[in-house]
């Protein structure tokens, strides 16, 4: 090579250096993968619970194992669970193409980057990873995504500021066709799950008819749900945020413990980026200016203080339109203790004093929920499976055209089966960390 053409080299690698796309330095000479897999993924996803067995309880929603060992040939060119991802033509580590990469799509903090529902960023339980580890992550796929090289820069992380993804604003309803609500952005503490309400009154004058509801939320959330109120002279003061624990000393607030007895659910669940349209002919009935608690729950177990955020819009429907008015399921089992290293199913059934046509049904458990089926209880149909949803942080939401009728003295059975993993009994409770097992739906 002459010396111009070495010159010529030079300055294209110093450049390339310059602006951080070229492996420049290796500080420690360790192979990539293996700083990936000690740094990153043992402890942020590999905990029992999440991605360390295939006795954790969410693995049969994943099917991913990241312990040591397992990780390497379970990401490369591995097909993911996720029906978006799949609908992208996604792996979960496509070597050389971090576009194609699910595992990338699940840890930045970058927003609009892909299409379709693709789930809550990783890692769960309130951990999020640095901008040097999702950097890391995306150059050593970008260099070949190898086991044993050494190609991308160490130093990189360094930067140890949270990668947290921001909440992409939701676009309002077009005038005429709705309204939206929000909660304003609010600080969630270190190491802190942090549980808000805040009551706002719907801006419509006249009475409306809804029957979509759209929702939208930031990262490491546990749910967001929306609720009306059964007496309306006991309401919370309008647009002053309440704390369900006190953010210093974490005691429970009483007061709005007292107030969440109050509430009749509207909308929502443990999914804060989802879309639910009942079926046609059928809608909520909003009186005018509606008093509405809207109810966000936010986990972080980092070190850092992070944000949460929440969007939700109700779209309406014509007045002539609507068949039915619909009200809601809140069907809740609060009888529930899984002892250690345990799995156990929970059964209860809930009867109806009238004729009850169901038109919706959605779930609610936590991490530690394996499957939840529902049943009809009672009748010529007793026993019968009309629900079956076996992916907690994202529980199905099964619409029925034709209605579930349920007579006088018929119901509903929820059948919950929950695996507890670890050294310590796990109870009904309101963190992330308890377990709930509550039938959500509309019915008229």
């Amino acid at each position: 090579m002459n010396l111009f053409n070495r010159f010529r080299l030079n300055l294209l690698v110093s450049l390339l250096c310059a602006f951080q796309l070229f492996s420049c330095k290796k500080e420690s000479g360790r192979p990539d993968f293996e700083i990936i897999q000690d740094e990153i993924l043992t402890p942020n996803c590999a905990n029992s619970g999440c991605h360390s067995s295939v006795g954790d309880a969410s693995y049969s929603q994943h099917k991913l194992l990241l312990s040591i060992g397992n990780s390497y040939d379970a990401l490369i060119n591995k097909a993911p669970q996720n029906a978006a991802a799949i609908a992208n033509g996604w792996v979960l580590v496509k070597p050389g193409e971090v576009d194609k990469s699910f595992l990338y799509h699940k840890i930045t903090c970058e927003t609009g980057h892909h299409s379709g529902n693709i789930g809550a960023t990783m890692p769960l339980g309130g951990k999020v990873l640095s901008r040097g580890q999702v950097e890391f992550i995306k150059r050593w796929i970008i260099a070949g995504a190898s086991k044993t090289s050494a190609a991308v820069d160490d130093a990189i992380l360094k930067d140890s500021s949270a990668c947290q993804v921001s909440v992409e604003p939701l676009a309002p309803p077009a005038a005429g066709t709705g309204f939206q609500l929000t909660i304003d952005p609010f600080d969630i503490p270190k190491n802190f799950e942090r549980e808000v309400f805040i009551r706002k009154n719907t801006p419509n004058s006249d009475t409306v008819f809804v029957n979509r509801i759209q929702l939208r939320g930031a990262a490491n959330s546990h749910h967001f749900v929306a609720y009306s109120f059964r007496n309306e002279l006991l309401l919370p003061t309008q647009n002053v945020l309440r704390d369900l624990r006190d953010p210093v000393t974490g005691v429970l607030n009483q007061t709005t413990l007292l107030e969440m007895q109050n509430h009749i659910f509207l909308g929502g669940g443990t999914d804060v980026n989802t879309d639910v349209t009942l079926p046609a002919g059928t809608a909520i009935r909003f009186k005018p200016n509606m008093p509405i608690d809207l109810n966000a729950h936010y986990f972080n177990r980092t070190n850092l203080i992070l944000q949460g955020r929440n969007y939700v819009n109700f779209y309406t429907v014509p007045r002539t339109s609507v068949q039915n008015e619909v009200k809601m399921l809140d069907l809740n089992n609060l009888d529930i203790y899984i002892p250690p290293f345990t799995r156990r199913t929970f059964t209860k059934n809930f009867t109806f004093s009238t004729t009850t046509r169901v038109v919706l049904l959605t779930s609610h458990f936590h991490k530690l929920g394996e499957k939840f089926v529902i049943k009809i209880f009672g009748g010529a149909r007793n026993g019968e499976i009309i629900y079956t949803n076996t992916d907690w942080e994202h529980p199905l939401v099964k619409s029925f055209t034709t209605p579930i009728v349920l007579l006088p003295g018929e119901g509903l059975t929820s059948e919950v089966t929950y695996y507890n993993p670890s050294s310590v009994a796990v109870a009904f409770g309101l963190t992330s960390q308890d377990e709930m097992n509550i039938i959500f739906g509309y019915y008229y």
